[in-house]
């Protein structure tokens, strides 16, 4: 998890109700520890995404715990209504600990 998260929010400076959609990708391998190496014929060591949280400041928004079938580079959208102005914190952990982080402002008018 090297490359910086990509992160879009629909509008960054909403009207109070406004429904915010949030689209979100990682670089990340999703190797499920089922596939063997072509060119070793060891079985590939098992390294996903176990965690997502999106938070407004302190606030939780949205979690998600991916499992194995989860594609390579995961993507994920969702949404959530516009009620006060706040720092969003998006946040991915994988099962061998590294952690890949992003936060947008959003200003609600």
């Amino acid at each position: 998890m090297k490359q910086p998260p990509r992160v879009w929010v629909s509008n960054e400076n909403p009207q109070a109700g406004d429904i915010l959609r949030v689209r979100a990708q990682i670089e990340h391998p999703m190797e499920t520890g089922l596939r063997t190496d072509p060119a070793t014929g060891q079985i590939r060591p098992r390294h996903i995404l176990n965690h997502f949280e999106a938070k407004l400041d302190e606030a939780l928004l949205f979690v998600w715990d991916p499992g194995t079938s989860i594609a390579q580079n995961p993507y994920i959208e969702f949404t959530f209504k516009a009620r006060r102005s706040g720092r969003l914190q998006l946040l991915w952990r994988d099962d061998q600990g590294a952690t890949l982080s992003a936060t947008k402002t959003i200003t609600v008018r």
